[in-house]
């Protein structure tokens, strides 16, 4: 691969591994050969991710939850449900936001932040180049959140992607 980062050439990783501020929740994210790592990187600009990260966007990558392993024993992991079915998982002594799942599904959207920096480093675009579904554009902020995905690549839905509202 070239020095150069491109949409279609990019490091992908076998695995990342990644947790929580202070350190007590440690996960590693496997990926099978046939991860689409562009379909599963998106984004959500909703106010319940914005009051829940803290950030304008919050970036995800969906991994199976087959290939999501705690390498702790995530003691102080805990889940905000602010819609039903839906787990907000966080560490309990420092906050950190580690996760967004529908328990109806068979994945979870890891937050690309809390991935270790040496895995984002190399493998960051992999994670986070929001060529996926990014959702509820309709709030980005113009001139600072409008600007950040879906601009050349992915998908911008005005809401959720279930809604099917491209912008």
């Amino acid at each position: 691969m070239s020095g150069q980062t491109s949409i279609d050439d990019f490091a992908k990783p076998e695995s990342v591994t990644g947790g929580c501020l202070c350190g007590a929740i440690r996960y590693r994210a496997s990926f099978p050969k046939d991860h689409d790592f562009k379909k599963l990187s998106g984004s959500c600009q909703c106010t319940q991710c914005r009051r829940n990260t803290g950030t304008l966007i919050f970036m995800a990558h969906t991994v199976a939850l087959r290939d999501f392993a705690y390498l702790t024993a995530a003691a102080t992991l805990k889940n905000f449900y602010a819609t039903p079915g839906i787990q907000r998982g966080f560490c309990g002594a420092c906050g950190s936001t580690l996760y967004w799942r529908d328990e109806s599904r068979d994945d979870v959207e890891i937050a690309v932040g809390c991935v270790d920096p040496e895995c984002l480093a190399e493998y960051g675009f992999a994670l986070a180049n929001a060529s996926g579904n990014n959702v509820w554009c309709q709030n980005e902020i113009p001139g600072v959140s409008d600007r950040f995905v879906g601009t050349d690549r992915g998908v911008k839905w005005a809401t959720s992607s279930e809604e099917g509202v491209r912008m």
